[in-house]
Order: C-alpha cells, then sequence, then structure tokens
C-alpha cells in the first residue's frame, strides 16, 4: 500500500492577541481556524477545535500579557491547553507562537532563593506537547536553551530600523543601560548611526527601581533614539530620555518590540519629555493604553515569514539575514 499526503496547515489564535493573529492569516493567505475557547463557571479555561487536525502542521498563537481582565498567568495557562488539545487530537507537529514570551526576565537566579520562571515556561510547553517555539525578541537569548527542541527567536528590527530611517540623519542610538548595549550596537550598524549609553543603577531588592546617572557619547543637537527590548513600567525609559534633554539633546524617540505599559507606564510616556513611542503589536494595545505619542508598527509579516518557512522547511535565519542569532 502507499499513500501520497500533502502537508496541511492550522493557524490558531489565543485570546490574547486575536488581531495580530488575524493579520499573520491574511499574509499568509490561510483562515485562522476556530478554537472555541471558553470558560467554566469557576473560570477554568476550555478549549474545543471543530475540525480535525490529525496530520496537521499546526500553529498556535498567543501573547503572554494581561488583556480585558485576564492576566499573563491566563494567558501561558490557555497558550498551554490549546497545544495538549492539538497534541491529543493527533496534530504531526505543534508549534508554539508566543510574539512576547512570558517571564522572560526571570532567567537567572539573581538573588537567593528565586526561581528560573523562563526555564520553567519552556518545560511547561514541552510537557503540553508543543515540538517547536517561536518568540521574538527575548529578554535574553539563553532561554533558547531552555527548551528541548528547536527555539526560532525572531527580531522586530526590521520593523524598528525601517521607521527609524524616517526620522532623518543624524541619529544617535543610546542604550539605556549597560545590558541592552549589543542590541543597541546592531541597531546603530544598521541605521548607520553613532552609539551612546545611559550609565544607570537598580536599587538592590526593589523590583523596577531604576535612576539614570550619565550619558557615555555625544548627544548634544542629536535626534536621539532609545532602544529597548520593552518598556514595562517606563521608569528608565523616562529618565533616560530626560537625561539626554538634559544634555541638550535636539528630540528623543523610544523604541521598543515589546509595549507591556504596566501601571503608572501610560502616565509616565504622556507626560515624559519623549517626542515619540514606538513599540509594536506583539502585545495588544487596548483603549487604556493609548496615547497620542504612541506608534504601534505590524510584526505580523515577519510572524507570517516564519511561519510560512517553518511550514515548508525552509531556513528561517535567512529572513532577518542572520541579525535574529546575535
Amino acid at each position: 500500500m502507499k499513500v501520497v499526503t500533502t502537508k496541511k496547515l492550522h493557524l490558531f489564535a489565543g485570546r490574547h492577541n486575536v488581531e495580530l493573529t488575524a493579520l499573520v492569516g491574511e499574509h499568509l493567505g490561510v483562515q485562522v481556524s476556530e478554537a472555541h475557547l471558553g470558560q467554566f463557571a469557576n473560570g477554568e479555561t476550555h478549549c474545543r477545535f471543530t475540525e480535525s487536525v490529525r496530520g496537521f502542521d499546526v500553529f498556535i498563537v498567543q501573547s503572554h500579557g494581561e488583556y480585558e481582565g485576564r492576566s499573563v498567568n491566563d494567558a501561558i495557562m490557555e497558550h498551554l491547553i490549546m497545544v495538549d488539545a492539538a497534541r491529543r487530537a493527533s496534530a504531526k507537529r505543534i508549534t508554539a507562537v508566543m510574539p512576547f514570551y512570558g517571564y522572560g526576565r526571570q532567567d537567572r537566579k539573581s538573588e537567593g532563593r528565586e526561581p528560573i520562571t523562563a526555564r520553567l515556561v519552556a518545560d511547561l510547553f514541552a510537557a503540553a506537547g508543543a515540538s517547536r517555539l517561536v518568540s521574538i525578541d527575548l529578554h535574553s537569548g539563553q532561554i533558547q536553551g531552555f527548551f528541548n527542541g528547536p527555539v526560532d527567536h525572531l527580531t522586530a528590527m526590521p520593523v524598528l530600523v525601517d521607521r527609524l530611517r524616517a526620522l532623518g540623519d543624524d541619529l544617535v542610538v543610546v542604550s539605556p543601560d549597560a545590558g541592552r548595549v549589543k542590541v543597541a550596537e546592531r541597531y546603530s550598524q544598521q541605521l548607520g548611526a553613532d552609539l551612546a549609553i545611559v550609565h544607570k543603577r537598580r536599587t538592590v531588592g526593589q523590583k523596577n527601581v531604576v535612576e539614570a546617572k550619565d550619558i557615555v557619547g555625544e548627544v548634544e543637537g542629536r535626534r536621539c533614539v532609545l532602544i529597548d527590548d520593552m518598556i514595562d513600567t517606563a521608569g528608565t525609559i523616562c529618565q533616560a530620555a530626560e537625561l539626554l534633554v538634559d544634555r541638550s539633546a535636539l528630540e528623543v524617540t523610544a523604541a521598543a518590540t515589546h509595549g507591556v505599559f504596566s501601571d503608572p507606564a501610560v502616565d509616565r510616556l504622556k507626560n515624559s519629555v519623549l517626542d515619540r513611542v514606538i513599540v509594536t503589536d506583539t502585545l495588544p494595545m487596548g483603549p487604556e493604553k493609548q496615547f497620542d505619542k504612541l506608534e504601534v508598527l505590524s510584526v505580523a509579516p515577519l510572524i507570517a515569514a516564519a511561519v510560512r518557512a517553518l511550514f515548508e522547511d525552509t531556513s528561517v535565519s535567512q529572513i532577518f539575514d542572520g541579525h535574529n542569532q546575535s
């Protein structure tokens, strides 16, 4: 007996970034399949795929952030449940696409008796049945080694660089702290811009408390772009922007892949000296996170290109000319 099979793809969306998944589907030319997600009376999540996924390549997209009263923990649990449902329905290969990787900042022990929660999240997806993980601009590259299987680390740099080029000449790319220098250097090379660094000090034992101290580099009379992987409470970005303005920067733009915007980020950014804040749609930007200075760019074309490459078993790194491996 000889059976000739063709590869088949299913794209599913978790409830924490339906809009982004729909855009990915448009770029791929496929319809987002119905996952029928809901809640039981006690708050437990239920999922049931109404279409067969047996023998399919299944891609399940979910951003690990809070949305419409549901927490990052709800997002991760929902993602895991969808992966488990696909595995038990005999999907051939299951790829968990997480534009924003939950708990990515907890990638090592910085103090005694702390968890490494980024590793725990990777282990949970392996246990649920994910064959592969896809994420964008992980907080730390070492997270790729936490999952015992392929991890495709994408970067939003092509999308952000295209927008930043429109700001004009004489740009200075500014790293908000020493830990982001390598990322800022890559952006400066792509933009043909100079590089500057903000020296800051983080208060030991206090989360989200930082103090900007000084600038290394020439920023006077220049257009400055603060580059980071995420903006959470916006304390670091706003302090760095104030320091740049104090050093006579002509204008200051903040650009980051992930707009987490935990309270009081929106108020801080609205009232800051920043001229504009540019993020991508890896996390949904609800009405409560909108403000005049905000620009949101879409990473849907990048995710769609990666999904297509994985489905066709071609190179993902080639899409980014290897910059996603840096």
